[in-house]
């Protein structure tokens, strides 16, 4: 039985793969915050350990020796600049921490979650081999995830048998955090708006299959960008909006009023201490528009690209009337 070490499980992405892991036979050690609540990962049977994650000699003491893979799909998400050192020690540190314990632990393959947006913001179509822009970024994100990155490679001078995964925009059931937000908004008639930007769209089982996949087929060192179908976050909300029979915007906001908005709760964010819904890092992402080339993942992992919108949204909808959240 093949064994697999992961961050992340209690999460979309994260739980996905270990569903899909314990469906493929693998026994799976999934590693939790302290005082985290581990008891449905533990139904599942999957054995639970705790460590703060950017610890190496803590996490290399709970990971299993030999493991047969490694997946590190944990991450800060934040679009605060007031967060910044915290998702700097989580999505950097936390690497680096993963790193050692399964260099110390000589596990197998680490298979590494990162983004589209370890490229930064760019005009021109994103692949594999565009040079990134996001090592000064200003948006914390984007500069964690390339450093996270970084972290890998140089992992992979002293051994480390790395790949990694970029996707883009994830749809799926078990989103609580993400485009669910704007699928309760759209449900509950209170979308202010739409940005003006877009992206690339992919279904969250195909890539937690990527993730699998690359354990076998993914090629040392390399990046692997999960793109799927292109829409802009227009089409994406009148999507919504005919699934759930609900009316939606024509067109976009103007990108002026959505910066005068990201100034205005970002000042209120440092009254409350809490994230703001609309920050200056968060305008800036959603006035672009991400072009990402996702064609070596197809070629060499086998990634689906082709779910459509309706269906990964329909699947996310479904979810969140099973679960009460619609």
């Amino acid at each position: 039985m093949p064994s697999a070490f992961i961050t992340g499980a209690r999460g979309f992405l994260g739980g996905h793969i270990t569903r899909q892991l314990l469906d493929a036979g693998w026994e799976v050690t999934a590693l939790l915050r302290p005082g985290s609540d581990g008891a449905a990962l533990s139904a599942l049977g999957v054995k639970v350990v705790e460590a703060p994650m950017d610890n190496a000699t803590e996490v290399t003491l709970v990971m299993p020796p030999a493991v047969d893979a490694v997946f590190h799909v944990a991450g800060n998400t934040s679009l605060w600049r007031h967060l910044n050192q915290r998702q700097y020690q989580d999505n950097v540190m936390g690497t680096r921490a993963l790193i050692t314990a399964a260099l110390r632990n000589q596990a197998g393959r680490f298979i590494h979650t990162s983004s589209i947006s370890a490229w930064g913001i760019q005009d021109e179509a994103i692949d594999e081999a565009s040079p990134s822009n996001a090592a000064d970024d200003w948006i914390g994100y984007n500069r964690t995830k390339y450093l996270a990155e970084e972290e890998i490679r140089h992992g992979m001078q002293h051994g480390l048998d790395a790949v990694i995964l970029n996707p883009c925009g994830i749809i799926g059931a078990g989103d609580t955090h993400n485009w669910s937000q704007m699928i309760t908004l759209i449900e509950q008639r209170k979308l202010p708006g739409v940005p003006p930007g877009g992206g690339n769209f992919c279904a969250v089982e195909e890539v937690a299959r990527a993730h699998l996949t690359a354990v076998e087929k993914g090629v040392r060192g390399e990046n692997y960008i999960l793109a799927g179908v292109e829409a802009s976050f227009l089409e994406l909300a009148n999507t919504i909006g005919r699934l759930l029979d609900r009316p939606t915007p024509r067109k976009p906001m103007p990108v002026w009023l959505l910066r005068l908005a990201g100034q205005v709760y970002a000042v209120g964010g440092l009254f409350t201490r809490q994230e703001p819904r609309l920050t200056p890092e968060k305008v800036a992402l959603v006035t672009s528009r991400v072009h990402a080339d996702g064609s070596k993942a197809v070629q060499e992992l086998g990634f689906d690209a082709t779910v459509p919108l309706e269906t990964m949204l329909r699947r996310c909808i479904d979810w969140m009337r099973e679960t009460g959240r619609l």
